[in-house]
């Protein structure tokens, strides 16, 4: 599997994140990491004046903390979330082409 820097990395991302019940906005604020979750209310926050490399690092980052096992999937969004829940980013090969 790879994934690349662009607008359709970012929403495999989204919609992983909404598959499992998790609404994510981006909004400006004072966020340390660049982002927030509120897992009481299932909310992801992320800084909205992030580049789109960030944006997606920011979500990766967010998707490895979160414990999704018992969430109902799509097949290609589980698969996405095993990848990046086994931190085998070196299997998913990031890259910056469009």
């Amino acid at each position: 599997m790879s994934l690349k820097y662009n607008a359709g990395t970012l929403k495999k991302l989204e919609n992983l994140l909404e598959e499992a019940r998790f609404i994510v906005r981006y909004e400006k604020g004072n966020f340390n990491s660049g982002h927030c979750i509120l897992e009481d209310k299932r909310i992801v926050v992320v800084n909205k004046f992030f580049n789109l490399e960030s944006k997606i690092n920011c979500l990766i980052d967010i998707v490895q903390k979160l414990d999704l096992k018992s969430v109902e999937l799509t097949e290609d969004s589980a698969q996405l979330y095993l990848k990046i829940a086994e931190n085998k980013l070196n299997e998913i090969e990031i890259s910056k082409e469009a």
